[in-house]
């Protein structure tokens, strides 16, 4: 079963008695003979072959969900970590693919083009310094009530999320 939205199959332990015979691990590719499975992901895992690319946790022994984006397994929490709560941009709500550079701020993840001043709309960059006012970004110019809150506005930075490079 997948979320279409947060791509989250189902971990199903299964017995290996009956059809299970012959089947081969997603995992290391060997013969499954084990007295339990999984299935996951339209395939069947050996239960110590379905790992979290992250953390490297046992996800049937973990939860019985796990997260798949950009080629990646995933537990819960990498896959909140690594992508928001819900894979999606917090400001204009869209997906943003595993392969796309995100801008991060408490906890939030942004497309580049969204990670915006509210009140200018000018994009901000790497480099830039900002402010993150209950849950409302803004320059450093633009800041309701002007001045310095904590002294320094916070330093933003970029983080690249490519499938074919670890992210973890």
């Amino acid at each position: 079963m997948v979320n279409s939205r947060v791509e989250a199959p189902t971990v199903a332990v299964m017995g290996s008695g009956g059809g299970a015979a012959g089947r081969s691990c997603a995992g290391c590719g060997g013969r499954i003979a084990d007295r339990f499975l999984l299935f996951s992901m339209e395939r069947y895992w050996h239960t110590r072959c379905l790992k979290c690319s992250c953390c490297h946790a046992q996800l049937g022994e973990y939860s019985s969900t796990c997260y798949s984006k950009g080629g990646m397994i995933l537990c819960k929490n990498d896959y909140i970590r690594l992508f928001g709560h819900s894979g999606a941009c917090s400001a204009c709500g869209q997906s943003i693919p595993a392969s796309e550079m995100v801008m991060r701020a408490q906890g939030n993840v942004y497309h580049l083009k969204c990670f915006t001043c509210a009140t200018c709309r000018n994009r901000l960059v790497p480099g830039d310094r900002f402010h993150y006012i209950n849950g409302t970004i803004f320059c450093e110019h633009d800041r309701p009530g002007g001045g310095l809150l904590s002294g320094h506005p916070t330093p933003l930075q970029a983080n690249s999320m490519m499938s074919d490079q670890k992210v973890c």
